[in-house]
């Protein structure tokens, strides 16, 4: 191990190795352990590395977290720009539907999209309950990421609702008990594990079809 460990910062692609493997240890123990929980001895200790090699590549714990939040983001955004690519590629074939169906359709696959990652990668709803928090370390890093995506739902919605094609209500409201719904399904799979019920995914379906049940009924005209 010492020698591997001498070894692995000569090369870029092993430096990015490292790299990857230590942001992905930190996302379990931000997501679970939370901030002031994560130590990067532990971290080191189980990658089987020194944590003077955490440190070359982040400098520090709140380093390593702005790395976390930054990864994870982008990870949300990218899938969220899929189903927006994919909705406007497929808008021509569905131009027999209603304009309230298309749209729902769209609002529909952003809430899904979200809520699979969350259920392939669970510890990333943990990340988000941990830098939620009032007074985190990651609460400014993540507002940065969040609030361009959070403007730009709500020019949309707010454009569908002069249109007449969505029902009028206050959408950073909406937008904003969409996002504590999400944080909250983190802390209800948190409470049963003090519990000691195993985790889940009976909190996260249903926390979704709640959500869907609550944006239809505040957006959908039809409904």
């Amino acid at each position: 191990m010492a020698v591997t460990e001498a070894r692995e910062p000569q090369t870029p692609e092993s430096r990015r190795n490292t790299r990857e493997l230590v942001l992905d240890a930190a996302l379990a123990s931000f997501g679970t352990a939370g901030y002031d929980g994560t130590s990067l001895d532990d971290l080191a200790a189980g990658l089987g590395i020194r944590k003077q090699t955490i440190l070359y590549h982040f400098v520090s714990k709140r380093r390593l977290l702005d790395a976390v939040v930054d990864r994870c983001a982008g990870d949300l955004a990218a899938a969220l720009e899929q189903v927006l690519a994919t909705s406007r590629t497929e808008a021509p074939a569905r131009a027999s539907a209603s304009a309230s169906s298309s749209d729902w359709d769209r609002v529909e696959a952003m809430v899904r999209v979200v809520f699979r990652i969350a259920l392939e990668r669970p510890v990333l709803l943990g990340l988000l309950r941990e830098v939620s928090r009032p007074g985190s370390p990651g609460a400014v890093r993540v507002r940065t990421h969040l609030e361009p995506l959070m403007a730009r739902a709500r020019r949309w919605m707010e454009d569908e609702m002069a249109a007449g094609r969505m029902r009028r209500t206050d959408a950073q409201l909406l937008l904003l008990s969409a996002y504590s719904t999400v944080v909250g399904v983190a802390t209800e799979i948190e409470v049963l594990r003090a519990a000691g019920v195993g985790p889940t995914l009976r909190p996260v379906v249903r926390r979704r079809a709640e959500l869907l049940r609550f944006l239809r009924s505040s957006l959908d005209p039809s409904a």
